[in-house]
This record gives C-alpha cells, structure tokens and sequence, in this order.
C-alpha cells in the first residue's frame, strides 16, 4: 500500500512545478534545505524594496494601477490600454476560459497542463493539437511561446495566419507568453490584432516573485471590456502594484539578469550533458533534457533533496529550472553524477 501511494504521490508532481509539500511527503529523508528546480521562475529575485505603510493599509490607487499597466505596456512594446493587470497569470486564464465561447479551448501539443484545469473549470474543456493548421477551426486555440515544457516557438507570422483563420469564425486566439519577457523576438503583444486575441504575461516568473501574484493581459478591445470587467475593482494589491512599477522601470536591473540567466543556461547544459542528459529544448529559465530511466533519475534527485518536474506522457523528459547558488550547483552535480 506505502509503495502505491508513493507512486500515487509522484503522479501527482507532474502536474506542475513548486509541489515541495509532496516532495517532501515522498521523501522525508531527503538532506535540506530543498533545492526546487521544478519550476521556471528566475532564481535570482528582483530586490524587494521598502514600501510605505499605506500601500498595505489603503485600498489599491486607480491611477498607481493605470501607472503599472502603462509601464507594463512599455515593457512589452503592446499598444497603449492594451494591458490589464491581474493576480498572476493562471488566474487570468481561468477567467478566459469562463469568457471564451463553451467553455472549450484547443492547444499546440506538448503544452501546459493547467490549460485542462481552466477550461475545465470553465464547464467546458480542452483538446490538443499537433499543428497550427488543426486549430484554425477551434473555438478558443491557446499556443505557449515559447512553449512550456520544450521552448518551442511559433513565428510572429504563423500566429497572424492562425488567428486571421479562427478570425474568420469568431475564434479566440490566447498566446501564452509566460517565458517570452527575456526571448520575445516571436511576442505578438507588439503587434496585437485589433480584436479576439489576448496575450497572457508572467511578473513572477521573470522577477523571481511568483509569490506577488501578479501576472498581465494583453487583450484586443472586444476582449479587454469583458476581462476588465471580470476582475472587479481592485484586481491586484497595492504592494503588487508597487513592486511592480518599480521593477519595469529598473531597465539595468532587466538587462543584467537577463545576461546571467543566458549563462546559467549554458552552464545548466554543459551540466546535464556531463551526466548524460540531451538536451532537447528550454528557454533562458529552464531546460527540457532527456535520457532513458529518466523517472529512475527523478527519484534519484528528490532523495537527494532536489526537485525536478517529471512528464507523464514523456516518461524520459525532465526538466530543470536555473540553481539559485552555487551550493545548490554543487548539490546538482553531485546528485547527476550519482
């Protein structure tokens, strides 16, 4: 029974990153701290400034949420009223999945597992797709780019093809952009459709803060009144907005980390290429490796306190976010040449 509630609990980790409770409920033994590779979100966290009292005592200021979604616009090179802000991205999805026709999406295959759990959610459901051509004729088709789990991308030119295709019937086009802050040459916010498209952005991932909830839609008009409206008054709190106008303005703060994620990126693949890992894929926050008994090596890792995310339909992908120091690089390297 222990064995298959383990094996239970394993299943459990490929839903999604961060699940450290369950990971250590699988491996109570494992050396600590935890080293959570598991996820993609920037290791090396914007620093957190000291904010006055009011921002956590006031309710969030209109204009400062206006001042954020501008700066954010500026960020991402989208049209001005374009971005709306919202308690991270994964929660903008699910109130799309209740605003897109039946509840009932479409996705380009391999993809991110909680597209299911929001159009679910929405009473509907989701399908996947290995070509753009097959979602043309879906009612809502939703394409990471770059794509979680492997850093696929789709060309600025193919998704402007894809979404005049589902134009021609009402389709929604939602492009998940979660990773696309530090490689956003195929971005479609620049040059957003005037209508039925909306573009999903991560703050956490990219600032390390995943905790502050905060996450951007770039929505074309017809879609940006009923998502506005969705959110309500106060969609995100004011440390949100606060930290969050501060770090788009930090243009240095930007550059600089996106120059030390490209070289840890390097070091990672060097890294797992020494233990005979191929890499297949990733972007600048994490890498898609493979080998045979990959599962064997996942188990491996967590009892050597190290999280990794493992694929259920890939039995021999995992893939690996950035070590945040070089203690955990030590850790790393140690357990993959075990």
């Amino acid at each position: 029974m222990a064995g298959r509630t383990c094996e239970a609990g394993v299943d459990g980790l490929t839903y999604h990153g961060g699940a450290l409770d369950v990971a250590e409920r699988l491996a109570p033994d494992a050396p600590r701290p935890w080293i959570d590779l598991s996820t993609g979100i920037n290791p090396h966290a914007y620093p957190l400034p000291d904010l006055p009292p009011a921002v956590w005592a006031r309710l969030p200021d209109r204009a400062a949420l206006a001042g954020l979604e501008q700066a954010a616009a500026e960020r991402y090179g989208a049209p001005a009223g374009s971005v709306i802000a919202g308690p991270g991205s994964q929660a903008l999805l699910h109130m799309l999945g209740r605003l897109a026709p039946r509840g009932e999406a479409c996705a380009l295959a391999p993809t991110y597992g909680g597209y299911a759990e929001a159009f679910g959610a929405a009473g509907g459901g989701l399908t996947e797709a290995c070509t753009l051509e097959a979602l043309g004729g879906s009612a809502t088709a939703v394409v990471a780019n770059p794509n979680n789990p492997d850093g696929r991308i789709v060309s600025r030119r193919d998704l402007l093809a894809l979404h005049a295709r589902l134009a021609e019937r009402g389709g929604l086009l939602i492009v998940d952009e979660a990773f696309a802050d530090f490689d956003p040459g195929a971005s479609l916010a620049p040059v957003l459709p005037e209508s039925r498209t909306v573009v999903l952005r991560s703050f956490g991932k990219t600032f390390g803060l995943a905790g502050l909830r905060l996450g951007f839609a770039v929505a074309s008009p017809d879609v940006a009144g009923p998502l506005r409206a969705a959110l309500g008054s106060w969609p995100v709190s004011g440390p949100a907005i606060a930290i969050g106008a501060r770090a788009f303005a930090d243009s240095a703060w930007f550059a600089a980390a996106a120059d030390r994620l490209e070289k840890d990126a390097v070091r990672l693949d060097a890294l797992l290429a020494a233990g005979g890992w191929r890499v297949v894929g990733g972007t600048r926050l994490f890498r898609l490796a493979a080998r045979p008994g990959a599962s064997h090596a996942f188990k491996r890792l967590m009892a050597a306190g190290i999280l990794t995310r493992p694929f259920a339909g890939h039995p021999d992908w995992l893939r690996f976010g950035i070590p945040a120091e070089e203690a955990h690089w030590r850790r790393l390297a140690a357990a993959l040449g075990g």
